[in-house]
């Protein structure tokens, strides 16, 4: 699977024109089709970054399916779709992701994804984005893998992580920055942002043997943003 993942900045007069453009829209003319899926829809939180931003996601089958799709949106049935959702946003930058082969499985059931608008509780996710030193995505990946991954478990010490790993993935090749890696987590306890945004990282977090220590070898240079799913949005 292509995952094909877009920030929107949204003029914020058409912030609900923009959603309702993707719910009543998008999602139901991908559903006519077994090409690709919305996965995605969701709000930076206020208060964490630049105001009116929208990260999407569509899963797209393969290639060939996005090839199709691209044709759909620049001269075919999705144009006049595309044509009045630019009146809704400032810009938007997408890039072509695909999982590392170790990544958990963001979509078991393609046929399982709701494709009626069905709404429940919003879910809130953290997107870090990582670009690790030259030379070193393999070694990154490899840590990720070996280190951060299994942190995320074996830190809950009888109660809920913080966070819960969904998919590593990657520009696929030729599409964006060769050495960058997104990390897709739900926060699984929010109740624990309080203690991490308002407070120190303890001295024994960034001790030789952590990740936030060990990692440094690697990276020292990554994003995160806060994504609150709408109500209506596939992934909660």
């Amino acid at each position: 699977m292509l995952l094909l993942h877009e920030t929107h900045r949204v003029t914020g007069v058409h912030e609900g024109a923009f959603a309702d453009a993707f719910r009543e829209g998008w999602m139901p003319a991908l559903a006519a089709g077994d090409d690709a899926r919305l996965l995605f829809f969701g709000h930076q939180a206020h208060g964490t970054g630049r105001a009116y931003v929208v990260v999407t996601v569509t899963g797209v089958r393969d290639g060939s399916a996005w090839e199709r799709l691209a044709r759909r949106v620049e001269c075919g049935d999705l144009r006049p779709w595309a044509e009045r959702v630019d009146g809704y946003r400032h810009d938007v930058h997408g890039k072509i992701l695909m999982p590392v082969d170790w990544s958990p499985g963001l979509v078991e059931d393609w046929t399982a994804v709701p494709v009626d608008g069905r709404e429940h509780p919003p879910g809130l996710f953290m997107e870090d984005t990582a670009w690790p030193h030259e030379g070193m995505l393999s070694r990154y990946l490899e840590a990720a893998r070996d280190h951060y991954a299994p942190s995320l478990t074996e830190g809950r010490h009888g109660g809920r992580a913080l966070l819960e790993l969904q998919a590593v993935l990657r520009p696929a090749w030729g599409t964006g920055r060769r050495r960058e890696v997104i990390l897709w987590q739900k926060v699984v306890d929010p109740s624990r942002l309080t203690a991490l945004l308002g407070s120190e990282i303890p001295a024994v977090h960034r001790a030789p043997g952590t990740w936030m220590h060990d990692a440094l070898a690697v990276r020292d240079d990554w994003e995160s943003r806060l994504l609150r799913s709408a109500s209506w949005s596939p992934l909660a």
